[in-house]
């Protein structure tokens, strides 16, 4: 049956009759987070090949192989990394099922598909926000015919790569329709407006998210331009981090808030038992005056470019740790490519659906913050001292 599916396969390739493959149901042999993985066939200045996008929790990853290479991929990946495989062609649907005991079940029926793909590498990426949108020129990321700046290229790919994140981070953890969401340091708004323009209207929830800065003049600015796109859900307030009481939180950002106010910020939306965090951390001061490596990399550390780096990493793993303590599922990783932006490293948290926190959970990590504070000199994490 496996057999007759990679048969099919390279047949469809050969033929120019592929329009795509899916693998899904993944196992425990997959990198981590990656959830599926979807095949389409384009020409490169290269030749034909077949593009292979590996869809992880929070990115895409795309290569491109020729058909013998994919069929190889084929054979190595299905029954191990993947249970489930369809294939769509002008000639036919094929599926393949394969049980946990190894069988395989090969089905095929009538093509749903009669036109053939669409082969071009650089095809219009779906974009989860309207460049038309009127507030994107009045941040000056557009212009008056809804066209992205040339100034504004970086600031608009951030933008997307933000909400396709937020929106892989909904799939993990659905909003209620009401829900209450607070941008801690929101600076100029290009992201707030651009969170509450993607729930609102593209998922049809009735959000209430509220930007908190420091800056009047910001905040001013900000909730000018709300009341002129009609975001009556989107509000801003000049307010220290501090001072900032939430009721209720479903969401809590804090993109790119300076050092320590970062954890101020995750305290918050810990202490409100917020389901979903999302951090962009910069400006580690904290840890780096305090850290006096007593382990293995102190030789190391003895340059300052070494050394800074190293107090970023400890920052926030010593945070990721903290939110794992707290009930958390986190992930750190890249947002988006440092060619577009220096601050470019992400926490997110999903909270746990259940009150109660895993005991020995939270006992692991914490066991796991005291041995980082001791190899590295940290008397305290300040996160760890709000908490």
């Amino acid at each position: 049956m496996l057999a007759q599916f990679f048969t099919s396969f390279k047949t469809a390739c050969e033929k120019g009759q592929l329009i795509k493959c899916t693998l899904s149901k993944p196992t425990g042999a997959v990198p981590e987070g990656l959830k599926n993985i979807y095949l389409r066939p384009v020409v490169l200045k290269a030749g034909p090949r077949i593009a292979w996008t590996f869809r992880y929790q929070t990115r895409d990853e795309v290569k491109n192989f020729t058909a013998d290479e994919s069929v190889q991929h084929l054979e190595a990946r299905l029954g191990t990394q993947f249970l489930n495989a369809d294939l769509f062609s002008i000639e036919m649907d094929a599926s393949l099922s394969i049980s946990q005991k190894g069988k395989a079940i090969f089905s095929q029926k009538k093509p749903s598909h009669t036109a053939p793909a669409d082969t071009r590498h650089d095809r219009q990426k779906q974009r989860l926000l309207d460049p038309a949108a009127p507030w994107l020129h009045a941040l000056g990321i557009t212009n008056k015919t809804g066209q992205v700046l040339p100034s504004s290229q970086d600031k608009w790919r951030q933008i997307n790569k933000y909400l396709e994140i937020i929106d892989s981070l909904l799939r993990a953890h659905p909003l209620p329709t009401d829900a209450e969401i607070a941008d801690m340091g929101s600076g100029k708004g290009y992201l707030t407006f651009a969170l509450y323009d993607f729930l609102r209207h593209q998922l049809g929830l009735q959000v209430r998210v509220t930007g908190i800065e420091l800056r009047q003049k910001l905040v001013d600015f900000c909730n000018k331009t709300a009341r002129e796109a009609g975001f009556e859900g989107l509000q801003f307030v000049a307010q220290d981090i501090t001072d900032y009481q939430p009721a209720r939180l479903d969401i809590l950002i804090a993109l790119h808030a300076c050092d320590t106010a970062t954890d101020l910020a995750l305290a918050k939306g810990i202490h409100a038992r917020a389901g979903i965090v999302v951090a962009a951390p910069c400006c580690h001061k904290q840890i780096r005056r305090d850290m006096q490596a007593s382990n293995e990399l102190a030789p190391i550390l003895q340059h300052g470019i070494l050394e800074e780096r190293q107090a970023e990493i400890v920052t926030d793993g010593i945070r990721a740790l903290l939110l794992e303590a707290n009930g958390y599922k986190t992930k750190v990783f890249e947002f988006i490519s440092t060619e577009h932006t220096a601050k470019n490293v992400m926490i997110t948290a999903i909270g746990s659906s259940g009150s109660e926190i895993d005991i020995r959970q939270r006992a692991e990590a914490l066991d796991k913050v005291a041995a980082l504070k001791a190899g590295f000199g940290v008397q305290e994490h300040f996160l760890e001292g709000l908490l």
